[in-house]
């Protein structure tokens, strides 16, 4: 088995413009808890990790492979997400380094995604973080947002329910033509 070393980077090293906290995955393995419990230890105070100007411990660095099995995610999707400036994985070489903080800006990310937020849009709520202020800006647009998408999946809810009433219509109709269709079927 082959194991690789990491080169330990000083405390002066630049790592990252400050987003999510790494309370945010309280462990690697550990499944999502939701967007209330990111956002609160988002908002931890000065003494949450992501306000700390520290280096990781070397076993909180994850690869890309790993990070891609971990989420479900391609390995072009977390290239993606970094064009895009949604995360910033350290680099070692070429190698890519995820941080627990990267991890809980991509679990914000595929949240965004699934209920239907555009990138843009979770790029907006992720970067207005301030890990010395209140937040009350991130948490008034997120809300905002989360208002607007959430009118627009109930319509598009009732939309689903009218189309799948229709839909089991149709097939009451089927069933029955061919109720009727069936004995003269079974006479030939």
């Amino acid at each position: 088995m082959v194991t690789r070393r990491l080169r330990v980077l000083s405390k002066t090293t630049p790592l990252w413009p400050i987003a999510p906290t790494a309370e945010a995955v309280p462990g690697w393995n550990a499944p999502y808890t939701g967007i209330a419990l990111i956002m609160n230890d988002m908002t931890a105070g000065p003494l949450s990790a992501a306000n700390k100007n520290d280096v990781p411990a070397k076993g909180e660095y994850c690869r890309i492979g790993d990070m891609a099995k971990r989420y479900g995610v391609t390995l072009r999707a977390l290239r993606f997400y970094e064009d895009k400036g949604l995360l910033n994985p350290l680099r070692e070489g070429s190698t890519r380094l995820y941080t627990r903080r990267d991890q809980a800006r991509l679990k914000l990310i595929l949240l965004g995604r699934k209920v239907g937020f555009s990138l843009r849009e979770v790029k907006q709520m992720i970067d207005l973080y301030d890990p010395q202020g209140p937040n009350t800006k991130q948490l008034k647009l997120t809300l905002e947002k989360s208002e607007r998408q959430l009118v627009r999946l109930q319509k598009q809810r009732g939309l689903l329910d009218e189309a799948i009433s229709e839909l089991l219509g149709v097939m009451d109709t089927v069933r029955q033509q061919l109720g009727d269709r069936a004995p003269i079927a079974a006479v030939k």
